[in-house]
């Protein structure tokens, strides 16, 4: 209980002008339960929005892994296909990977700090 609400208690416990102890009773107990009731409440209320994010959406969970993919695909091809088929003679357009190097390094540096905290058993999602 917190100092607040046993200061209200007493001044309805020690309060002269209600005269009906039941009542004074009463009135007491509803000042004491009132910040539990509030607490349950918020908790109640915050499983039913922490329920809704775990359950995700297919955007949610795959545009990390789509990135990684493009980004895989896209170094593949700029430094294994495109210069492989050029020896046959096929010319191969390059991405300008001036674009996706950057983006690349801070999705590899995410995810090593990623690990690096579930290593040292820092992980939030516990």
């Amino acid at each position: 209980m917190h100092t607040w609400q046993r200061t209200e208690l007493n001044n309805v416990t020690s309060v002269k002008f209600i005269p009906d102890a039941d009542k004074k009773a009463e009135l007491a107990h509803k000042i004491a339960t009132m910040s539990e009731r509030h607490a349950q409440e918020l908790a109640l209320a915050q499983i039913e929005v922490l329920k809704e994010d775990a359950k995700g959406n297919w955007f949610q969970s795959s545009w990390r892994p789509l990135i990684g993919w493009i980004s895989g695909l896209s170094l593949g091809i700029n430094y294994m296909v495109s210069p492989i088929c050029a020896g046959f003679g096929i010319t191969i357009p390059q991405a300008d990977m001036s674009v996706m190097m950057p983006l690349m390094f801070g999705m590899l540096g995410i995810g090593g700090m990623r690990s690096y905290d579930k290593m040292k058993k820092t992980d939030t999602k516990k």
